[in-house]
């Protein structure tokens, strides 16, 4: 049984215990039941659930309202806890529509936001471009103005549910300034003609990826999301909410592979004596143990700095991402480690921690990149007494 005691924590109120005991219940009821044979049918699927079930609600917020960041969190470690593809399932849903739900027309988000909330459409956030990972600023995809609609052309790369998805909230260059000022975004269905997968992506965590080519993609200027220019802002402003649900997500695959580990360490025999008798099998439990409270206060701290009013949580959301996906890999490295020959057995839960964790550290951020972000935000902060 995972521990629950940060449940308690001053960061968090009763309504957030309230739904990860009801979100725990439900994925133990609904996620067993879920076949995992076809990846494709699977997240449409666990997309379904999830809308039938009411969770997709906490992925856009009402006209008016904010994100709850904290809430967010809260499911993407249940989930991920329970079944990584239910995880991507949810995030995907938040990342792709945040854009619609946070800068969104009335038109947009009456259009879209119904649909994904009740999971009848899948999102995805189309940013990455092969030339220009986590550098934006380096994006070449055009939106070119003509009339009344814009004409995309380039490509994208490595989207999240992309092949599947009903509609990409996509980032193209506008031309308004050099760099990160001349970028905007946009809502785009995915039946849009020149808008074509070119290729499926396959990773050593199977869920669906694909690379996107626009070719003369014509799209009404009503799909212009905020203002010309202001992608970059936009799109910053999304991943600064969803880098600490990314820690959330390592969080849960940590918190399984402890559980997994305690139940190994109690029941394997080793010349007599259970391994968690052993003095150097506690002191790595105890490294585990560790690592965990620290990603969680780091996570739950970012989350409840935005949801108490922060405009911008850059620092603590690099910080969260950073720490929580690295120990995550750590405890969950550990995990096979104590596991022995079971642990790199295909089909183990702890060998599909494993391959599940690797992402983590590179989407929405890598790892170095995130050093960049904490470095410069200290930086600046220093500069700024």
């Amino acid at each position: 049984m995972a521990d629950r005691s940060f449940l308690d924590w001053p960061f968090l109120e009763p309504r957030h215990k309230t739904l990860a005991d009801r979100l725990d219940a439900w994925a133990h009821a609904n996620l067993d039941k879920i076949d995992h044979g076809d990846m494709d049918e699977t997240c449409r699927t666990l997309v379904r659930a999830l809308g039938d079930g009411g969770w997709l609600q906490h992925t856009a917020p009402d006209e008016g309202d904010a994100l709850d960041v904290r809430t967010l969190c809260l499911a993407r470690e249940t989930l991920a806890r329970h079944d990584g593809l239910a995880d991507f399932a949810f995030a995907m849903q938040g990342l792709g529509t945040g854009a619609i739900s946070l800068f969104g027309t009335p038109d947009q988000r009456a259009r879209w936001l119904p649909l994904t909330r009740a999971g009848k459409a899948i999102a995805a956030f189309a940013l990455t471009e092969p030339q220009s990972g986590s550098d934006v600023a380096s994006s070449t995809m055009t939106a070119q103005a003509d009339g009344d609609s814009f004409v995309l052309n380039g490509e994208k790369t490595w989207i999240s549910n992309g092949g599947i998805a009903d509609v990409y909230t996509v980032f193209a260059r506008t031309g308004e300034a050099e760099g990160a000022r001349g970028i905007s975004a946009f809502v785009v269905a995915a039946d849009t003609p020149g808008l074509r997968v070119v290729e499926r992506l396959e990773t050593i965590a199977p869920h669906p990826l694909a690379r996107l080519e626009f070719a003369d993609c014509r799209i009404p200027a009503s799909a212009l999301i905020g203002a010309p220019g202001s992608g970059f802002k936009v799109a910053m402003s999304v991943l600064d909410i969803f880098r600490p649900t990314v820690g959330a997500a390592a969080l849960g695959f940590a918190r399984r592979a402890m559980d997994e580990t305690l139940n190994r360490a109690k029941t394997r025999h080793v010349q007599g004596a259970p391994l968690a008798e052993l003095q150097m099998v506690q002191g790595h439990i105890a490294d585990m143990a560790l690592g965990i409270d620290a990603a969680a206060l780091l996570i739950y701290r970012a989350a409840w700095t935005k949801d108490a009013g922060a405009p911008r949580i850059t620092r603590e959301a690099a910080m969260a991402k950073l720490h929580a996906t690295e120990t995550a890999q750590r405890v969950i490295d550990m995990a096979v480690q104590l596991h022995g020959g079971d642990g790199v057995k295909s089909g183990e839960t702890v060998e599909r921690l494993y391959r599940e964790v690797r992402a983590l550290r590179i989407y929405e951020g890598a790892s170095d990149v995130q050093k960049l972000i904490i470095a410069r935000a200290t930086l600046a902060a220093h500069e700024g007494d």
